[in-house]
């Protein structure tokens, strides 16, 4: 274990200094797409426009006689489209494939300065992140370049859930967490053929009513990853990077899609996966506080002043842990109004209600 003295300390000569602090703009949906696609890639410019974070994807999802499709366009794409404000991330392949060593040699000498965070596949331990982290300070000091790139693990094996807090604190470098519940699911043995959202044979049933143990009992589906999200939650919170739900496969469900990605948003997590464009809204509706919390949060927030003390309020007591919560919530929504015009919009109307009572 490096001593906490050198922790910020750039792992190769030329390489940038790690930062002290992640950046926290918004991320309510990391939108994926294919690179080796043609269609695909003509949309990347309007897509961009729509998303917080786009995602170049060279794993999953792109076939084998594709990697080199994929990664090549991918370059292509970064050093023709201005993304603004929208992050640009990649998912490489996973650190045991023949094709990692080639994306992230690739990737970071020439698009690195529009790289703004890698994701890793299938992450089992601090030691995985140790050495995409040596590498990549190699790499930037070959490049010469001057900012850092952020690290984002992607939770989808067992190994890696039992090490989900050595990981998120192996590195400065590290941005966040998320969840891979299919590749996790098939680590673990679960059965389940679903990417992501629940299954309706994991349930609980009310008690029997009677003789006949069939009759009266409701059932209630159960959240496959509320132990998995939680966990995660906590590792990142404790170390300062942020946690992400992941994919939700049944494109077509979008209710139960929105219900998994707020169950995500209330146990902490800040965005999620979005597959497909119709996920694109959901996630941006649901990763964005509604306006009625947004009063809230500020109406506590100006009762209690100082934050110290207790006061009633529509006949709920607040005291200091109130109004830290409140402040998470009204500071998400600045951070998301400064980017969406439509959410400033929103919330502006809040202030002037606010205003006129």
């Amino acid at each position: 274990m490096r001593s906490p003295k050198d922790f910020f300390a750039p792992l190769a000569v030329g390489a940038p200094e790690p930062l002290r602090q992640i950046p926290v703009p918004p991320s309510r949906m990391i939108h994926f797409f294919d690179p080796s696609n043609e269609k695909m890639a003509a949309k990347v410019p309007d897509i961009a426009k729509k998303v917080d974070v786009l995602l170049g994807n060279l794993e999953d999802a792109v076939r084998a006689d594709r990697k080199e499709a994929a990664r090549e366009g991918l370059v292509k794409i970064a050093q023709a489209t201005d993304f603004g404000s929208t992050q640009l991330w990649t998912r490489v392949n996973s650190l045991d494939s023949p094709w990692v060593l080639d994306d992230l040699i690739t990737l970071v000498t020439e698009i690195g300065d529009k790289l703004d965070v890698i994701m890793i596949p299938k992450v089992e331990g601090a030691q995985d992140i140790h050495y995409v982290d040596r590498l990549l300070a190699q790499l930037e000091a070959r490049a010469g370049l001057t900012r850092p790139l952020l690290v984002h693990a992607i939770l989808e094996t067992a190994s890696g859930v039992a090490n989900v807090e050595e990981i998120a604190g192996a590195s400065p470098r590290m941005q966040g967490i998320s969840l891979g519940p299919a590749d996790l699911a098939a680590s673990r043995r679960m059965k389940t053929t679903r990417v992501g959202g629940g299954h309706p044979g994991y349930l609980v049933r009310t008690d029997p009513t009677g003789e006949d143990l069939t009759a009266g009992r409701t059932t209630y589906q159960q959240d496959l990853w509320h132990y998995t999200v939680a966990r995660m939650v906590d590792a990142c919170a404790a170390n300062g990077i942020l946690p992400y739900y992941g994919p939700f496969g049944d494109i077509r469900d979008v209710v139960g899609c929105e219900d998994q990605f707020r169950n995500a948003f209330i146990l902490g997590c800040v965005g999620a996966w979005s597959l497909h464009p119709v996920q694109i809204d959901i996630a941006k509706k649901v990763f964005s506080p509604s306006v009625e919390d947004v009063r809230w949060a500020r109406k506590v927030i100006a009762a209690m002043g100082d934050g110290t003390g207790a006061v009633m309020i529509d006949g709920k007591m607040q005291d200091d842990a109130s109004v830290k919560q409140c402040r998470v919530v009204a500071e998400l929504a600045e951070e998301l109004a400064a980017r969406d015009e439509d959410l400033a919009a929103a919330y502006r109307e809040i202030a002037e209600e606010d205003t006129d009572r």
